[in-house]
């Protein structure tokens, strides 16, 4: 009954597995490390690397990143070594003022479609982590030379588009975030793949630069 329960009713894995322990039953589903689900895991590796040339990565339920292609290391150029020792923190190093941050163009109406994200989050599960990412999303200063939009929700695009200034010129992304169907694992069931596409051809363009100017890199340092 209470698993029949806690399904129609949609709860996350890990507070069903509290309520068979609150009713004296053990917890019916695993929670084991990224490392530990092979198939996943091979699974996951193989939708990040496909993403290229365009940004991907794999978050945990505290938006800590587990797995990524690695894509574009120039849209980080100038954030904080900190943000990005592991676990990389994807929320916090995007909008953290000396993360990306800095750099994003339409600063408050994608730190405002991150807050609703994360809001939502709290709605379905109270989590302190999360609660605290909240508040100190909220009081990051918006940067100087961002737009000064209201929030996504005045936007009348049908999404809203991550627009980074790089060196090599503005990109713009729109982003999915994709889960697993029907997970037994509760680390599986919490882990979300959040992947870029390019908004416009000038970002096309842009990307293809990013990745001769990373090809060559690479060819020097074979050569050396």
């Amino acid at each position: 009954m209470i698993t029949r329960l806690a399904e129609y009713l949609d709860v996350p894995l890990r507070d069903q597995n509290m309520l068979l322990l609150a009713a004296g039953f053990a917890p019916a589903f695993q929670e084991r490390s990224v490392a530990d689900l092979e198939a996943a895991k091979r699974a996951i590796d193989s939708v990040l690397q496909a993403h290229k040339p365009y940004p991907a990565f794999a978050v945990d339920r505290r938006w800590n990143v587990v797995l990524s292609n690695a894509a574009l290391p120039q849209l980080y150029e100038g954030c904080s070594a900190e943000l990005l020792e592991p676990p990389v923190n994807a929320v916090r190093l995007i909008l953290h003022p000396k993360g990306v941050g800095q750099r994003i163009l339409n600063y408050s109406e994608w730190r405002a479609h991150t807050v609703s994200l994360l809001r939502q989050q709290m709605e379905t599960r109270a989590d302190p982590v999360i609660h605290a990412l909240l508040a100190e999303v909220m009081a990051y200063p918006t940067p100087p030379n961002s737009d000064n939009h209201a929030g996504f929700d005045a936007s009348p695009r049908l999404a809203t588009p991550l627009r980074i200034r790089t060196r090599l010129g503005t990109v713009s992304f729109l982003n999915t975030i994709t889960v697993f169907g029907t997970p037994n694992d509760v680390t599986l069931a919490e882990l979300a793949l959040e992947m870029l596409f390019p908004a416009d051809e000038r970002t096309v363009e842009i990307v293809k630069s990013m990745n001769q100017e990373t090809a060559a890199v690479m060819d020097m340092a074979d050569w050396r």
